[in-house]
């Protein structure tokens, strides 16, 4: 965890370093194939404007080389990104976890306060399914940046297909468990992981844990997760044991969370390819309110 400078002057301090001008450091990009002009990049060091799209997301790599900074210097300040298309703010006061994965009867047995000052700079999913074509364990890593002094813990919720017992969470330290709520009538567990120490604002933390089936489940056909404030980055990963492949793989993304996939009206599917070791994996980068997954077909 530390403290760190916005994106806009981490970049024009590295600009000032550097000794080149603008024009400079668009004449280097270009000759490496990442059109970024004079103008835009002055608009980045004012905080007019940040990078967003794909595009200008995967030119910061070659910024970053050529300024002679570390990777990731400059896309790990970036703030989330504005609000786009059918992506509006929680309007109607219920809390935006809440409308993502609804708490149940945990609602109020858990601290979620500082959910919404924890910026989700990016997520990293990977399922396990075994040879028996079921669900043995998800684990997660994410980065978070506080935007408020206190936030001291992270809420994870995992809820079933259907009720049945429910999977244990293991925590990477120095992560500790903080209160557990088990509803196994609703198939969802709800977790409190307390951080070593309450953030200051502008201080990172990784957030790492695992949550493991102790009993078998039935076969899986998909994983998916609720995005529901923007984020940079989330990549999605599912490991096949190679035993037991799948005969086809898509990624999707609905518009909204209302519903669930199966049933969403809205949404965006691609064909995936399953690797020599058995993984496939889809990305979205710059998601506001969605569903995000991968599902498959069993031959």
């Amino acid at each position: 965890m530390h403290g760190e400078r916005p994106f806009h002057e981490e970049l024009r301090a590295a600009i000032a370093a550097s000794g080149l001008s603008l024009d400079r450091i668009h004449e280097r990009l270009r000759l490496r194939g990442v059109p970024v002009s004079a103008a835009t990049l002055s608009s980045w060091q004012s905080g007019r404007h940040q990078p967003e799209r794909r595009r200008s997301l995967s030119a910061l790599a070659v910024l970053e080389d050529v300024l002679s900074l570390p990777p990731a210097s400059l896309s790990a300040r970036l703030a989330p990104p504005r609000p786009r298309g059918r992506w509006l703010p929680p309007g109607d006061g219920l809390p935006a976890l809440d409308r993502a994965w609804p708490l149940g009867g945990a609602r109020g047995a858990v601290d979620v306060r500082w959910d919404s000052s924890l910026t989700r700079l990016s997520c990293h999913n990977r399922a396990e399914v075994d040879g028996q074509r079921r669900l043995r364990s998800l684990s997660s890593r994410r980065l978070l940046r506080a935007e408020a002094d206190g936030a001291d813990r992270w809420i994870a919720l995992y809820r079933l297909d259907s009720p049945g017992p429910l999977p244990r969470i293991r925590l990477a330290e120095p992560l500790r468990l903080g209160t557990v709520v088990e509803l196994p009538e609703e198939g969802l567990v709800v977790a409190e992981m307390l951080f070593e120490r309450p953030l200051a604002r502008g201080e990172t933390v990784i957030v790492d844990y695992t949550v493991e089936h102790r009993e078998p489940r039935r076969v899986t056909r998909h994983v998916e997760t609720a995005i529901h404030v923007p984020m940079r980055e989330h990549l999605l990963e599912v490991r096949f044991d190679p035993g037991a492949l799948p005969y086809a793989c898509y990624s999707y993304r609905t518009t909204g969370l209302e519903g669930d996939s199966r049933g969403a009206r809205f949404r965006r599917e691609q064909r995936l390819r399953v690797d020599a070791a058995g993984v496939v994996h889809a990305v979205a980068l710059g998601a506001g309110e969605c569903r995000f997954g991968i599902r498959w077909v069993w031959g």
